[in-house]
Order: structure tokens, then sequence, then C-alpha cells
């Protein structure tokens, strides 16, 4: 059985080191996140120990990404440097290990005027999608001039993956301070506030008619939708007062893939195929903040009904999305082989 996991991140000490010099008020204190352990060294690994963790844990392709806040909050024009430098660096990843990485791009968000451009390169390169965030600065990832972008990506059938962001100064002191420094980063990022930024980016985009004017626009949602789903019912109001031509569920169900990013919960599974249908789920672990084994992973797998809905989870869904399917095992853009084998990948 082929696993491709497709929210598994990576960054340079490169990035770091330039996220680290933006001044105070435009720090991102979730980087401090990156600090734990060794995943820094993990996460600035595309070579063999990224390929020794995939096999352990059975995963047979990783469709890369940048972890969080990625390069677009720099300034514009050190954004539209760095996310070309970026872009380069993970497709040579990908000529290097053909059968084993994918990679989705980062784009310079501070400079939306660039933004399509860079997905058109970044498309042409070979890669697969492109990671954004809900916001960059002021500026929500709903802002009209963000809209050259999402053409751009319906266009190319390129699907866009918007990742959870900490949130603003403003909110975290009015709904996450009063504690510890380090459990008042914990509530605004992965323990709850994380996931409603990402699912009000989405909701957003839901409202001001985004997939009205771009039906064919595919979006990604982590962590099993990002509270989304869970709540669409509720936000299906939002469709007859924003003017939309269909409510929230159905456009959830017809633009939105849900990712389960390492959260192997039958729960939330059982709860996913109650809105949406199986061929909208995919497989991740969230590499390298998850770490579940290989028996983990083949415990939930177990959970699914039937053989053809296991495969489609785990690899048939993404291989469709992002047009994977026949290139897993040959290089892409005239790239070379490399890279360790894949057991299991179906050449």
């Amino acid at each position: 059985m082929t696993i491709i996991g497709i929210e598994e991140h990576w960054t340079t000490l490169g990035l770091t080191a330039a996220l680290g010099s933006l001044p105070p008020e435009r720090a991102d204190d979730s980087l401090a996140l990156n600090e734990f352990g060794d995943t820094l060294e993990r996460l600035s690994d595309l070579d063999d120990g990224r390929l020794t963790a995939m096999d352990a844990q059975g995963i047979d392709v990783q469709v890369i990404s940048l972890a969080p806040p990625g390069a677009g909050v720099l300034d514009p024009a050190d954004a539209v440097a760095m996310s070309r430098d970026l872009n380069d660096a993970a497709i040579d990843a990908v000529r290097r290990h053909p059968r084993r990485l994918r990679s989705m791009a980062t784009l310079p968000l501070s400079d939306p005027a660039a933004c399509a451009a860079e997905l058109e390169r970044a498309a042409a390169l070979g890669h697969v999608g492109a990671m954004v965030y809900g916001r960059v600065g002021d500026r929500r990832l709903d802002d009209p001039a963000f809209d050259e972008l999402f053409a751009s990506a319906a266009e190319l059938g390129a699907p866009i993956f918007i990742h959870p962001q900490i949130p603003p100064r403003s909110i975290r002191d009015a709904a996450y301070a009063g504690f510890d420094e380090m459990t008042e980063l914990a509530l605004a990022t992965f323990g709850w506030g994380w996931h409603v930024e990402a699912a009000t980016a989405a909701l957003r985009l839901i409202a001001r008619g985004t997939f009205d004017r771009h039906p064919q626009l595919q979006v990604v949602l982590g962590h099993w939708g990002e509270l989304l789903p869970f709540w669409s019912d509720r936000a299906d109001s939002l469709a007859r007062i924003a003017g939309l031509e269909k409510t929230v569920a159905e456009t959830i169900r017809a633009n939105f893939h849900l990712t389960c990013s390492g959260m192997l919960s039958p729960a939330l599974l059982r709860h996913a195929l109650e809105v949406t249908s199986v061929d909208r789920l995919l497989f991740s672990t969230d590499y390298p903040f998850q770490s579940p084994s290989a028996e983990d992973i083949e415990r939930f797998l177990a959970g699914f009904e039937t053989e053809e809905d296991r495969a489609a989870f785990t690899a048939g869904n993404a291989a469709r999305l992002f047009g994977i399917d026949s290139r897993i095992g040959t290089p892409i853009g005239g790239g070379g082989g490399g890279g360790g084998s894949a057991s299991g990948v179906h050449t």
C-alpha cells in the first residue's frame, strides 16, 4: 500500500535567520516551537535523515512545504527573492529524490502582485501546489489583492494549502494572555489559536465569494479541516447574507480537501465522513511536529471500512489532487534520479 504524506514540513537556516532578524513587532513567536529537541535539524534535512524517518514510518512520498510562517512575512523585496530561492531549493531536493519527494511552493505574500507570477514559475519547475497563510501583517488572504493568485491557482489546477499561523498580537493579548509564557504560546498556537486562525481565513474566502468567482479552485486544510467542518451548519447561514451561490457546507464538499495532520483519531475520521466524502480526505503526519509510528499509522488505517477507501485516503486522493500519480518514481523537470528507494511505491 502506497502512503503519501501531504503536510510534511521543512525549512532552512537562512530563512530561520531572516525571520529571527525581523523587528520585535513583526516577530513570529511560534518559531520557538522549532527549537525543541532536534526539530530544527529535522526540518533542515531534505536528504538521508528525512528519508530514514519516512522509511521508519512507512511513508513512501512526502509533499514538502515550509514550516510556518514561511517566507511571505519578510519585506516585499526580500520575500520575493527568498521565495524564489526556497522554491528552487525544494525542487532540487525533489530532483535528488524523485521517488520520495514532491513539493508545495512558498509565495511572497507581502507582495501580493508577485504571488501569481511566482506560483506560475514554481508550477513550471514542478511544484504541485502552494502553501499560504491567512494573513500577512494586516492584509488578510481574502483581500482583493490576492484574487489574481487564486485565479492563477484555479487555472493551473494548483491546490492551495491554508496553514495555521499565530494570531495577531492584539488577539493574543485579548484571548490568550494571562498564563506563563509557554502556556500562552501553546494556547495561541497548536492548542487552539492556530486552528481558529486557519478556519477563519478559509471562511472569509468563502464569504468573499472566492469560490463563486473561481469554482475550480481547490483548497487544503489541515487538522481535519481546522474546526470549520464541525461548525458548518451554523456557518451555512452566511451564504444567504453574503449572497453566495452555494452554502458553506456545499463549498467545503466541492472545493476543500481535509488532511489529518498526524491526528490519527477514529472519531475525527468519522466526523469528517459525515460532512464530506472519502475522496476529499488526505493523509499526512505533520512531520516533524507529529511523529506517529508505523504501528500507529497501521492501526488507524485499519479503521477504514473498505480497502478502496483506505487506498484513496493514503495515496489515491493525493495523487489525483496534486497530479503526482503518474510521476511517482520518475524524475521531474529534467532532473536526475537519486534518493532512497520507496518500498511499495507503484511506478
